[in-house]
């Protein structure tokens, strides 16, 4: 089993990167929203998982380990494989897979594309229980270095400093300065506030 990696970026695109480890590009699947913030070069660790099959074998990774625990729950279920539970923390943080459901809110896994009704409504029903919910504690405030890798993904994304910082900060005063913010939750957010489409000018 790999749990982890740690290496050097050699290529970050869609929702696969490529972390040189010990001399080995290792391919992992990611979600688009962390494949954002990976440049090439920089130095990564990611936690891991390796599914194995009998024709394939792939490595799923994620910033947290709190999403990686989720994300091998989500597997567990019957008829969501890991593209598709990777899918569905691409969309919602740990915290808000537990919320959903905790809520019985399957309408929220139904919105992740290659999820239907009837997987939506199994996934709540066998992940009861087996997530804690703690609304009152939140784990990771917005820091100065999360803030500063947001930034510098969106401005590589085409958006002007103040165009991103503007967002950023829209983000953290809407959510409260103490709520936890990784930088994939930030990023999304603040690509929320921007829009979907990229400035004039931006990379295609």
């Amino acid at each position: 089993m790999i749990s982890s990696v740690r290496g050097t970026v050699l290529s970050a695109s869609g929702t696969t990167v490529v972390v040189e480890v010990g001399g080995v590009g290792l391919r992992v699947g990611v979600t688009a929203q962390l494949a954002l913030t990976l440049r090439v070069g920089d130095a990564t660790r990611l936690h891991t998982a390796l599914v194995v099959r009998e024709d394939d074998l792939s490595l799923f990774g994620f910033a947290e380990a709190e999403e990686l625990a989720v994300f091998d729950l989500l597997r567990g279920v019957t008829g969501v494989g890991p593209k598709s539970a990777q899918g569905v923390l691409g969309h919602l943080s740990p915290a808000q897979v537990a919320q959903a459901v905790a809520d019985e809110d399957d309408a929220a896994f139904r919105r992740v594309s290659g999820i239907g009704p009837k997987t939506a409504k199994l996934i709540v029903l066998s992940l009861t229980g087996k997530l804690d919910v703690a609304p009152s504690a939140p784990s990771v405030t917005a820091t100065n270095s999360t803030t500063a890798d947001v930034l510098v993904a969106l401005v590589g994304l085409g958006w002007s400093e103040r165009e991103a910082q503007s967002a950023v900060d829209s983000v953290v005063a809407d959510r409260g300065p103490d709520v936890a913010l990784a930088v994939p939750t930030l990023l999304r957010a603040a690509l929320g506030h921007l829009g979907p489409q990229k400035p004039a000018g931006g990379r295609s």
